[in-house]
């Protein structure tokens, strides 16, 4: 912050004069933290408390909360033994549940562990218990230092289909949906929402969000990500991390971790680096990396993100010269795993990008996926991320290897002591060495906080995307839905929310002036939901809408269209090939992620559509098998976009309104 602070040297002269008082107005402010303890002893000195971490029956300076974040590391770390400071640089699952009880004693928390991911979504209070459950566990450890809790996204639909239940957070569309809205304010709004969502029930850290581009339609990853325009993906970027970490990380803050360095976008054929098939990120383009893929984490860094998260890949030297420096005389890039790669590590994401945060790798990175490493030795392979600047590995169940890595000269212990100084500042900085418990009524009460819900409603009538209007179909206004009969019908390709008899029921609940009927033949238009959806995991990238992104019933859908004036939605977490379903579609909706009750307030009018394609639409499969797989779609050929009859080419920001 202070380097961008200290442009010239008049601005360094007011700042001298300014920093004096900030910095005393600071100490005035200085007021008592609030301390809790469950198992070990509470210190009270000259009226004020202090948690005696360690139970000598003294206060050590890590104990106190008076003193500076980096003198109270520094003390403990040199209490710390080099298998306690090796555990800090292990994340891994949350302890097993049953009946809502942690199953103790827990091997991660035995062997140091204190960074776990959490994936349960049960209510906000639920969570909020079994977070408590575990900080008492590591508070009962020899020097008490407590746990850190991640999570992936959670007030999305995707992936989450109980995220619209009571005592949920808030719920808001997907990521795609957030870039449609084109809205910097909301996204922050959304950040700080969650953050206090987040914080009540216990939730410290956050993997996410993705500063990736949409560059290859057929990744399945695209779903995750603010779409495919630099720009726009680092405004959003921003703000989200703004709104998560505020300006200053504190006891209010959720840390985000921000990912997949240098930009998961850049695939060949949408295969992706969970698989061997995809282990390389490959750049076909002069010069995509830093024009496309590069400005998102550079926002990040502006953001002051805590954390940065390099993908599996490694950079492939089929590719086209990207303004690097070269790793070698005959190669342009090192081909080995990001979190490997201490050129992107350490040469440019440190000393050119000047990251000062930390580096956290992919789970089981260097363990599954350490891709051009594989025939190196466990030690070996720590020992080259540790050396290269990663700082800490997610899903590493034994830390053996770290150690015999240390204790065999591979990595030097000061690497170890950088990467434990980092997690350890960011325990304090959040505030959880003072009070790392949470009131679980109260983490309820804000999950349902009907305020928090109508700004992410906001959100999701922003997100929605008019593309065609025939004969201005949309929208149904009072005059003419007496006369309408609706067939509501949903195509889902996978177990999602909600479903037919859902949408229909929620219709009927948010407008009771629609009639909804059961058979097609009794209906003057129809209301059609299409969504596609391609499995990661399936290893079978495809965008076609059809078999192989679950919906089987194409010609059905084309039926329907046929038969009556057809408003069809599709909801876009790819790019999806939209060929056989658009051209007999009366009004045409992009949806992300969006509530049934944002959608249907468009067709009826209550808001004009706002919402802009964050992605470009394929014209068709040879479209996408030229396009580059490093590009967005608005800079591929004229011919890439997809073009329907009324002359609409949808994309990039393309969206219509009444």
């Amino acid at each position: 912050m202070y380097r961008r602070f200290f442009r010239n040297t008049f601005t360094c002269l007011v700042a001298f004069v300014l920093l004096v008082p900030i910095h005393i107005l600071e100490v005035q402010a200085q007021k008592e933290v609030e301390v809790e303890t469950r198992t070990k002893n509470i210190l009270t000195i000259d009226g004020k408390r202090y948690r005696d971490l360690n139970d000598n029956g003294k206060l050590d300076p890590y104990e106190n909360w008076e003193l500076p974040t980096e003198e109270r590391v520094s003390d403990l770390l040199s209490q710390m033994t080099i298998e306690e400071k090796v555990g800090l640089l292990t994340i891994n699952e949350f302890p097993e549940i049953k009946d809502n009880k942690l199953v103790f004693p827990n091997k991660f928390l035995n062997q140091n562990t204190r960074y776990f991911i959490y994936r349960e979504m049960p209510t906000a209070n639920i969570v909020a218990d079994h977070m408590n459950q575990l900080q008492i566990e590591a508070e009962k450890s020899r020097l008490g230092i407590p746990a850190i809790v991640i999570s992936n996204p959670r007030n999305h639909p995707l992936g989450f289909p109980v995220i619209e239940e009571t005592g949920q957070f808030s719920h808001w569309p997907d990521t795609l949906g957030l870039a449609a809205g084109r809205d910097s304010r909301l996204i922050r709004r959304f950040g700080e929402i969650a953050r206090k969502e987040w914080r009540a029930a216990g939730i410290h850290k956050l993997y996410g969000y993705s500063a990736d581009l949409v560059t290859d339609p057929l990744w399945a990853r695209n779903q995750e990500t603010f779409g495919e325009h630099p720009d726009l993906v680092s405004g959003m970027v921003y703000n989200v991390i703004k709104g998560l970490q505020g300006d200053v990380l504190d006891n209010t803050s959720v840390s985000v971790t921000t990912k997949h360095f240098p930009g998961g976008g850049a695939r060949a054929e949408g295969r992706d680096p969970h698989f061997e098939e995809g282990q390389y990120n490959i750049y076909p383009t002069p010069g995509s990396l830093l024009k496309y893929h590069i400005p998102p984490f550079k926002a990040a860094i502006e953001a002051e993100t805590t954390s940065i998260m390099p993908y599996y890949a490694y950079p492939s030297n089929e590719s086209a010269e990207q303004g690097l420096p070269p790793f070698s005389e005959n190669e342009q890039f090192e081909e080995v795993a990001f979190a490997l790669n201490e050129s992107f590590i350490n040469g440019y994401l440190r000393d050119e990008l000047n990251f000062l945060g930390y580096v956290n790798s992919d789970t089981s990175a260097v363990i599954d996926r350490a891709w051009g490493a594989q025939d190196l030795s466990l030690e070996e392979r720590f020992a080259k991320a540790l050396n290269a600047g990663t700082n800490i590995f997610s899903g590493v169940p034994n830390p053996e290897p770290i150690l015999n890595a240390v204790n065999q000269g591979l990595v030097e212990e000061e690497k170890i002591n950088r990467s434990a100084r980092y997690a350890l500042t960011e325990m304090m900085n959040l505030g959880l060495f003072d009070n790392p418990y949470v009131n679980p009524d109260q983490a309820l009460t804000i999950a349902n906080d009907p305020k928090s819900q109508e700004v992410a409603d906001d959100a999701h009538r922003r997100s929605v995307v008019l593309l065609r209007n025939d004969n201005n179909l949309l929208p149904l206004q009072d005059d003419t839905i007496s006369d309408i009969k609706l067939y509501v019908e949903v195509f889902s390709g996978a177990d999602v929310s909600p479903d037919t008899e859902q949408v229909k029921q929620r219709i009927r609940d948010h407008d009771e002036q629609i009639t909804i009927v059961d058979n097609i033949e009794d209906a003057t238009h129809a209301f059609v939901w299409v969504k596609p959806w391609q499995d990661l995991f399936a290893n079978k990238p495809s965008i076609e809408i059809g078999p192989d992104t679950g919906v089987e019933q194409v010609d059905q859908i084309v039926e329907i269209q046929k038969a009556v004036p057809t408003i069809t939605a599709i909801d876009f977490s790819n790019p999806w090939l939209i060929n056989k379903i658009e051209p007999n579609a009366q009004s045409l909706i992009a949806t992300f992620g969006t509530k049934t009750e944002a959608i249907i307030e468009m067709i009826r009018g209550e808001f004009n559509p706002v919402g802009k394609l964050p992605i470009t639409i394929p014209a068709s499969q040879e479209a996408v098998n030229n396009e580059a797989g490093d590009v967005p779609g608005y800079d591929e050929a004229p011919t890439y976009p997809y073009q329907d009859k009324a002359g609409n080419r949808y994309q990039y920001n393309f969206g219509l309104t009444y």
